[in-house]
């Protein structure tokens, strides 16, 4: 095994925690960095995973973490954001610096594999030119791991991911469990969802993989959806699908205002409906050298779907106290 010791950035979440239970389940050693030591609960059940509490935006800590291991995945990505030119305060502390700062720690202590989570939509060079400063930055941050020459990097672009915990499929799912109707913003944008477990599998196998370093791979599922489809699909296997309307741009971009503003959880953002401008889908099929058939989302989706009643109601009543 070429890469026994791990840094997972990023680890306690959905898709970290599942790259998490791979890592360990191959007797690797996975150090996870978070500020708030109960958040990663968890994994501590994993054997072979250390949980320690780190600010990785902080450089003398970033290098402590980065010269005990052998490799490092950075899962870190951030949704929403205040507004910038040509991107906010937060996705510049998470999606550019972040990496930039990672990989200059990796090359200062001599550990030369980095895997990095970018997002499927992202060009090359569109630090300036791509829709939304979400889709801006991750293409920076792209940027700052392929300047890092002595580095033997790979970079994933996936698709939204679906699986259990998901908050993509699950949010549409408690949505309907209260709405009487979907009033939906770019209704017709198209996605590719991909398996959070196909995911974690083709971070995990390119690990000791020499093919993918210096590559950029795109993550996306054998099947792709419009908006409107998804969420009748999730509606429909929660057992409360509802109408839905399409909304015209303009007030689709109200509604996002709106949303972007409502107290509780940010359910969408002016930045969420710009990255929706273009399609969420691979440019052709998962490379060969990664091994991987993709999972259907037919496959998985239905039976977590089915699970429990909604809380997305009390949720929201809770945030507003």
């Amino acid at each position: 095994m070429a890469h026994a010791r791990v840094l997972l950035v990023g680890g306690t979440g959905f898709i970290g925690s599942q790259i998490a239970g791979r890592l360990a389940a191959g007797n690797r050693h996975v150090l996870v960095p978070t500020r708030r030591y109960e958040r990663a609960r968890h994994l501590l059940p994993l054997p072979t995973v250390e949980v320690v509490e780190a600010d990785v935006h902080d450089d003398a800590q970033l290098r402590r973490l980065v010269g005990g291991v052998d490799a490092v995945i950075n899962l870190v990505g951030i949704l929403h954001g205040r507004r910038g030119s040509p991107w906010g305060p937060e996705f510049d502390k998470a999606h550019v610096r972040l990496p930039a700062r990672i990989a200059a720690a990796c090359t200062d202590s001599g550990v030369r594999r980095l895997l990095h989570m970018s997002a499927l939509g992202v060009q090359a060079g569109s630090e300036r030119t791509a829709p939304s400063m979400y889709l801006r930055s991750k293409a920076a941050g792209e940027q700052a791991v392929r300047e890092a020459r002595a580095l033997d990097w790979t970079i994933f672009r996936p698709s939204v991911v679906f699986g259990p915990g998901d908050s993509f499929l699950n949010l549409f799912a408690r949505l309907q469990a209260w709405l009487p109707v979907m009033a939906l913003a770019r209704a017709g944008a198209r996605f590719q969802p991909v398996f959070v477990g196909d995911v974690a599998r083709a971070f995990v196998d390119a690990l000791d993989a020499p093919a993918t370093h210096g590559g950029c791979y795109e993550l996306a599922g054998p099947d792709v959806f419009t908006l409107r489809e998804l969420v009748a699909l999730a509606g429909r296997h929660a057992g409360h699908e509802r109408p839905i309307v399409a909304l015209p741009d303009g007030f689709g971009r109200l509604q996002a205002t709106l949303l972007e503003f409502a107290p509780g959880p940010t359910l969408m953002s002016r930045d969420n409906f710009d990255s929706m401008a273009i399609d969420n889908v691979a440019s052709g099929p998962i490379a060969p050298e990664l091994g991987l058939t993709p999972t259907p989302l037919a496959a998985i989706a239905p039976a977590y779907l089915r699970r429990g009643p909604a809380r997305f109601g009390r949720e929201r009543a809770r945030a507003r106290r």
